[in-house]
């Protein structure tokens, strides 16, 4: 969040940097002295951390390189070394273009001829119904619209046995973020009018109880998200408008991508009525992905 807040208006984050440094180095120390308790050898034989015992999310359990780890840790390192606050620091740059090199592969599995994103390398059971498989796709972004490796996650989305039994518009479950994030008009439509469809309490913003408790707002910021990322995602310097929309739905929004950049658009009758975009530069970006 504090990168993304970097990357979003330009602010200097030099002073969050020590706690961003010191979680990914956690990580990569006490793997090591875990797999120094267990023999010689600290890393693998592709010289990459053994990220054990761990958990993907809180599911797959003693979980062997969790896919939902690998991707964290992936993306925040990379984005610390982009990050304009990091400095010229030469000794610090050089480990920390190490650790990335030292982080293992998300794994993938074939399911009934198709090619899914793996949970973990292996597990050893299940306790509870998150999704750590689609964690690459939201928040990670390492899968998702514009990208090669697309068909992939929507296969996960499709075949993965337990992404079918754990889907629900329920509380937290971000379903129809990653529906919206997969390009995938029709689930993200229906995903994301069970999760804002008014509660059943009073007020109608108090939903729950969900897993939780009521109100649950996360029931509510799971939805807003997931309406967001159907109407505007980015990748890089990539603004992709209407991913996710169905054309028969009329909308006027204004919404923030990064580099200080905001996009209004006006939807009507399945066209685009209106399109400003901030600073006229960025417009360059702009791909329109309307159905």
């Amino acid at each position: 969040m504090i990168l993304e807040h970097e990357q979003y208006t330009g602010g200097n984050i030099k002073e969050y940097l020590p706690l961003i440094e010191s979680t990914l180095r956690f990580f990569d120390e006490h793997y090591q002295y875990l797999a120094r308790q267990r023999g010689r050898k600290v890393f693998d034989e592709q010289d990459k951390l053994v990220l054990y015992p761990g958990s993907a999310c809180e599911t797959y359990k003693m979980a062997y390189n969790a896919s939902s780890t690998i991707a964290a840790l992936k993306v925040v390192t990379g984005n610390l070394l982009k990050s304009g606050s990091f400095g010229a620091d030469s000794i610090k740059r050089e480990y920390f273009n190490t650790f990335l090199s030292r982080i293992p592969e998300i794994k993938t599995r074939y399911i009934g001829g198709h090619e899914t994103i793996a949970p973990a390398w292996l597990w050893e059971r299940i306790n509870n119904t998150e999704t750590p498989q689609l964690y690459p796709v939201f928040p990670w972004g390492i899968y998702g619209v514009g990208k090669e490796n697309l068909e992939i996650a929507r296969n996960t989305w499709r075949y993965d046995p337990d992404v079918r039994k754990f889907r629900s518009h329920v509380g937290w479950k971000q379903d129809a973020v990653w529906a919206a994030r997969l390009g995938l008009v029709a689930e993200s439509k229906d995903l994301v009018v069970k999760k804002l469809q008014s509660a059943a309490t009073r007020f109608p913003a108090f939903w729950g109880p969900g897993f939780d408790w009521t109100p649950d707002h996360n029931w509510g910021g799971s939805g807003m998200i997931a309406l967001q990322e159907m109407l505007l995602q980015t990748d890089g310097e990539k603004i992709y408008l209407l991913p996710a929309w169905p054309k028969e739905w009329d909308v006027h929004f204004k919404l923030h991508a990064p580099h200080n950049t905001t996009i209004e658009c006006k939807l009507e009758k399945g066209k685009i009525q209106l399109l400003q975009v901030f600073p006229r530069d960025r417009e360059k970006n702009i791909i329109t992905l309307l159905n």
